[in-house]
């Protein structure tokens, strides 16, 4: 299994958002991802950034006095290949899940 770093960085929902907006918007600097997060403080902004950062899920970038966080492509591409190994576990849940919606349905239809 890989590092848990990242698995863990992940599972807060703000980190989640910071990433997306990385992803859609990027690169950003700390204050314009704080101006995007208005729930949140710019403190807690940072201390977010810098999780993100020591799980290696973006680096910061130098830009003048401030850094600029980008994506690191290479994190997310490992966490995406470990997480390929359980997508025939998905796969089968939900044709399993079909399956019984479906059935579910014919016995509906036939009662009417």
């Amino acid at each position: 299994m890989p590092n848990s770093a990242p698995y863990q960085a992940i599972a807060d929902p703000n980190r989640r958002r910071i990433l997306d907006l990385l992803r859609d918007k990027g690169p950003l600097r700390a204050g314009e991802i704080a101006n995007q997060l208005a729930h949140i403080s710019q403190p807690a902004v940072s201390k977010h950034l810098r999780i993100l950062r020591e799980a290696k899920l973006v680096r910061a970038v130098a830009d003048g006095r401030e850094r600029a966080y980008h994506l690191n492509p290479e994190t997310l591409r490992q966490m995406a290949e470990w997480l390929l190994y359980y997508e025939p576990l998905w796969d089968n849940r939900l044709a399993l899940l079909q399956q019984l919606v479906e059935q579910g349905s014919e016995a509906q239809g036939g009662q009417d």
